[in-house]
């Protein structure tokens, strides 16, 4: 017989796990199933090991390439990759094993293995040794994610030919790296390396780097990733990726000009693809787009009501901050709880490459192209006190504002630790605050926030430092 359930949540990442704890608040019976770890990418060889290794690269490149500025002076300096890949790794472990307690904290009973929709309210799982199990549900939400997307013709060998897996669990690196793809994933590891004196060329398809964000943050990326000595070749199509006795060659052409790239590694950084197939969940009525995302409402229902999907197999922003908040939607619809309506356009983004990057909303470009008169508050981070003091002051803030009713339509910013500034903006857009309000809302003295508050005095005609 089959152990009943208000909730079974299939997959376990940031998505899958927030919708559990969630629902177990809201005094559902939960479990939770995952076939390889609590945590899910996030945590085990995403954005938590990643974060790990960008501060290592931090330090490394100030010790390498800034020393002088700050009167360091090392005639020896020997920077051992492997350290900061075990660092990342033991912070890796130390949040999964917080999750398996959060499980345990909450009641929720995890189920380690395979799922599979037998029907739209039995999940069955299978273990590593083959054993089965059922679990009946009132309620299901599909957590499953999504995983790299290559051409099949580019094989991944982990070895040569890579993703941001198999990259981030190396323990040594290449001389020489072609990363195809500048989204966040190929910026953050073009940083990493690059800091440890790896030589990095980026080859993007499109005609600028980071070319989701405004094109002036764009420009002022290509701007200092030249300044580290990072290559880029935008407006590239990649034509062949071959792995070689010796390394690999990448064939990219542009305007009917063909060049091989040859570099000892290669990194695949062009996107995902979901991971709906071999889980049941057409079989059972589930409606998938073309690409296979999982369709939903904006109560995050599929086509089969009381089967939900969240996070990245939804293709709506594969982002973790995004699917837990999905999962948080689901549970409290399920439970008849108050929830909220999620805006995906109004999310907050951030890439955490050297300078960071940070944005919400729509670019200028955008909001011209839907009608809207917009003025711009621009501040450089430059004249920050806060950012000379730090040594850090490449960037900017830059507010997109809708001249009419002062209202914060975007926002976009390059710099010294704007991926924690973003939320007092997106938190402005949320509460309907307009860029006078921002402005004269004081902002402690020296800190990189005043960048924000100058933005907004300068959108309003009053910059005081510039």
């Amino acid at each position: 017989m089959p152990e009943n359930f208000d909730v079974v949540v299939i997959g376990a990442g940031p998505a899958g796990y927030v919708a559990a704890i969630r629902a177990a608040q809201l005094k559902q019976k939960v479990a939770i199933v995952d076939k390889q770890w609590l945590g899910g990418v996030c945590l085990n060889v995403g954005c938590i090991p990643s974060k790990s290794l960008l501060r290592n690269a931090e330090i490394a490149h100030i010790l390498r390439e800034r020393g002088k500025d700050f009167g360091f002076s090392m005639d020896n300096l020997k920077l051992d990759y492997s350290v900061a890949v075990k660092r990342s790794r033991q912070n890796s472990d130390r949040l999964t094993k917080g999750v398996g307690f959060l499980m345990k904290k909450n009641g929720i009973a995890v189920f380690m293995g395979s799922a599979n929709l037998s029907k739209p309210n039995l999940v069955t799982v299978t273990d590593k040794d083959g054993k089965a199990t059922e679990l009946s549900a009132k309620n299901i939400i599909v957590a499953i994610g999504a995983s790299a997307a290559a051409p099949a013709a580019w094989k991944i060998d982990g070895q040569k030919v890579v993703t941001y897996w198999e990259a981030i669990l190396q323990t040594t690196l290449p001389k020489s790296v072609v990363v195809i793809g500048s989204g966040a994933i190929g910026v953050e590891f073009s940083t990493v390396w690059s800091s440890y004196g790896v030589d990095v060329t980026i080859v993007e398809m499109l005609p600028r780097l980071v070319p989701l964000e405004d094109e002036e943050v764009s420009k002022e990326l290509e701007k200092e990733f030249k300044k580290r000595g990072i290559k880029f070749m935008t407006g590239h199509k990649v034509e062949s990726v071959e792995a070689t006795a010796t390394g690999v060659k990448v064939a990219v052409s542009a305007e009917g000009k063909e060049t091989v790239l040859e570099a000892d590694q290669a990194l695949v950084a062009i996107g995902f693809r979901p991971n709906s197939k071999g889980l049941g969940l057409e079989e059972v009525g589930v409606k998938l787009s073309e690409r296979g995302f999982i369709e939903i409402n904006e109560k995050m229902q599929t086509s089969v009501p009381n089967i939900y999907a969240i996070g990245d197999v939804t293709g709506k922003l594969m982002l973790a901050h995004v699917g837990s908040a999905m999962g948080l939607v689901a549970a409290e619809t399920i439970a008849g709880a108050e929830t909220v309506t999620l805006d995906y356009e109004m999310m907050p983004r951030a890439t955490y490459c050297q300078p960071q990057i940070a944005s919400f909303g729509l670019t200028e470009a955008q909001a011209k192209e839907r009608g809207y008169t917009v003025k711009i508050g621009r501040f450089p981070f430059q004249p920050n006190g806060k950012a000379l003091g730090i040594g850090d002051y490449a960037g900017f803030v830059k507010l997109v504002i809708d001249e009419k009713y002062g209202e914060i339509l975007g926002a976009h910013m390059i710099g010294p630790e704007v991926t924690e500034l973003l939320p007092e903006l997106t938190l402005a857009h949320m509460m309907e605050l307009t860029s006078h309000e921002i402005a004269r809302n004081i902002h402690a003295h020296p800190t990189l926030s005043e960048a924000i508050m100058e933005a907004a005095h300068a959108a309003e005609g009053s910059a005081i430092h510039i």
